[in-house]
């Protein structure tokens, strides 16, 4: 259900929608002007619901959750019941900026050899581990939409999880986006009866245009409605995720070959019980008079955007190639603390130390104009002063499978959101008879040690929950909402947010321009990530620096972003062209 692109160019005029706008018809292109809230998905179907909330007198949490259950149904490779993620939100009323942390945990028997192999001692390769009952961590969505709509909401879960429903029914037409994720995960998805039937019919992705429903997931939302959140932790909902997960309905006739055994789970029913919602503070930093709000770990997302964002404003370059160059090198020299310091149980103390600003004093001494740091760069010692940093190691990353929300309400109050089942299709496997997808979370954690001796603080442990790249971002100016943004990406979520930060912070940029702009991801590696034009158009400067390309990327990231401008209008934007275009929308457009 996403819309095709209209915008192809990064000029602001090119943004404007033309096409006639009524009371009832939303706006569903990838930028909206107007006033009295809005809301960005990547999926025109949870726009609109999203919208129809805001329109009918809901608030920005109501409008979000709307969105997030339909994101459940359209982008079922990325959301879902078995979802998790974090939420940032501005409280207008308090003036005052909170988050929550409903990220997945692993079981209470995970130890740091989960992912090795018993039987050499040897790491699981990572599709090993992911297509299986292993990597599923119990999930945190259903927590964090109960949490949040009792928190700051208007409505209940169980008017939000109706209109869902009734497009799990309906259905959505199958367009080459979706069809292309079905195909991309063939061999996976191909192992297990549950998938098979729901995605695979005949043997093969649903065709082009063919309607795609999940009655399935209808039952399971209107039976959380009926019965609460309880029926999925402590109940049958819950009951058959368990049995999903230590039994694979490992298919006798598989579609594909897969060249793995598929590993059974541990997670019990006392797991799911015994989930809970954190509410930790949120990161904060100040970037050129600005308040930038980001989510504390276990997301290293705020710690590393704002870390980066200290090292450019201590740097301070000048031209277009000297922001360029600064915000690579400050993204590598972020990656390399994030590796060794942040984990589920980094400590407040070191929080601030990585995100204030004596600490990008000490890493922003390593760039030079003239000439790029041969990566990998090491970390910092964070226990000394000066320039002196620790032995160079590198942390791995992967997963890509990541939905964001930006929504704003006629009160002022603004939620941003990020979550995900973290690859694509999560762990490849539907739950019978339910109609999600499990989350495949838990290998975020690291396999094994990267830290060389120094500890790694992303091992697995009882109950822990894995690091994120999550990067839930509002910027406040005079403490008021300035900007709003996130983005999916695996680990290029950090870059992804940085950059559009930069260009519209710092290279003087529309929004939709610093959306639409080429990206580039340093994450502290030899090469440099880089969608093609970003190559094109900076490559040859950046390359005379010292700089490194690896493999070209077709994209980075699919961001939603809002911003706030005077005599409360804003600006909803949402990508133009990556991952087919998102879909943003106002309630009063102008």
């Amino acid at each position: 259900m996403r819309i095709l692109p209209v915008l192809a160019a990064v000029s602001l005029s090119s943004t404007l929608i033309a096409a006639p706008v009524s009371a009832s018809t939303p706006t569903l292109g990838p930028t909206a002007y107007g006033s009295g809230g809005g809301i960005a998905t990547v999926d025109a179907t949870a726009t609109a619901a999203g919208l129809d909330v805001l329109r009918h007198g809901g608030n920005a949490i109501d409008a979000a959750v709307a969105a997030a259950v339909t994101l459940g149904v359209t982008e079922p490779f990325v959301a879902g019941p078995a979802s998790g993620g974090f939420l940032v939100y501005y409280d207008a009323k308090r003036h005052r900026v909170s988050t929550i942390d409903g990220r997945e945990t692993g079981p209470a028997t995970m130890t740091p050899t989960y992912f090795i192999d018993p039987a050499d001692g040897l790491p699981y390769d990572f599709q090993e581990a992911r297509v299986s009952g292993l990597s599923t961590g119990v999930p945190g969505a259903l927590a964090t939409w109960d949490t949040a709509l009792r928190q700051w909401g208007t409505r209940s879960l169980a008017s939000l999880l109706g209109p869902a429903a009734k497009v799990a029914d309906r259905g959505f037409p199958v367009d080459a986006q979706f069809r292309q994720q079905i195909n991309d995960n063939l061999a996976a998805f191909g192992q297990f009866d549950s998938t098979k039937a729901l995605y695979l019919p005949g043997g093969a992705p649903p065709a082009l245009g063919s309607t795609q429903r999940n009655p399935d997931l209808a039952d399971t939302y209107r039976q959380i409605a009926a019965k609460g959140i309880g029926a999925f932790y402590h109940g049958p909902i819950g009951a058959d995720l368990v049995k999903t997960v230590q039994h694979p309905p490992i298919s006798a006739n598989p579609v594909g070959t897969w060249a793995y055994p598929i590993r059974p789970g541990v997670l019990t029913m006392k797991d799911l019980a015994a989930y809970q919602i954190r509410r930790p503070a949120p990161t904060v930093s100040d970037f050129r008079g600005l308040d930038v709000y980001g989510m504390s770990t276990p997301s290293s997302g705020g710690t590393a955007v704002s870390e980066a964002l200290n090292i450019i404003e201590k740097a301070d370059p000048k031209n277009v190639t000297q922001v360029l160059h600064t915000y690579l090198e400050a993204s590598a020299l972020a990656f390399a603390d994030r590796g060794r310091y942040v984990g589920a149980y980094t400590g407040n103390d070191v929080l601030r130390k990585l995100t204030s600003d004596r600490w990008a004093a000490q890493r922003a001494c390593h760039i030079s104009p003239a000439v790029a740091m041969v990566k990998p760069v090491a970390p910092g010692d964070i226990n000394a002063s000066g320039c002196t940093p620790a032995t160079a190691t590198l942390t791995p990353d992967s997963g890509l499978s990541t939905t964001n929300i930006t929504v704003s309400d006629r009160w002022g109050n603004v939620v941003e959101w990020t979550f995900t089942l973290e690859q694509f299709g999560g762990n490849g496997i539907v739950v019978p008879g339910r109609g999600f997808m499990l989350n495949n979370e838990l290998t975020d954690f690291n396999f094994t040690p990267t830290q060389g001796t120094a500890p790694d603080p992303n091992l697995p442990g009882p109950g822990k929950r894995p690091r994120s790249s999550m990067a839930p971002t509002i910027v406040l100016k005079d403490g008021k909402p300035l900007l709003a943004l996130g983005s999916p990406g695996g680990a290029s979520i950090i870059t992804t947010v940085l950059q559009i930060l930069v260009n519209r912070l710092m290279l003087g940029m529309t929004l939709p321009e610093a959306m639409a702009a080429p990206r580039a991801s340093q994450r502290n590696t030899a090469g440099i990530q880089a969608e093609p034009a970003f190559r094109t158009t900076y490559g040859p400067a950046l390359s005379a620096l010292g700089h490194t390309f690896g493999p070209d990327m077709a994209e980075l990231g699919a961001a939603t972003a809002m911003e706030f401008t005077r005599h409360g209008g804003l600006i909803a934007s949402a990508e133009p062209v990556r991952r087919g275009g998102g879909a943003a929308a106002v309630v009063h457009p102008k």
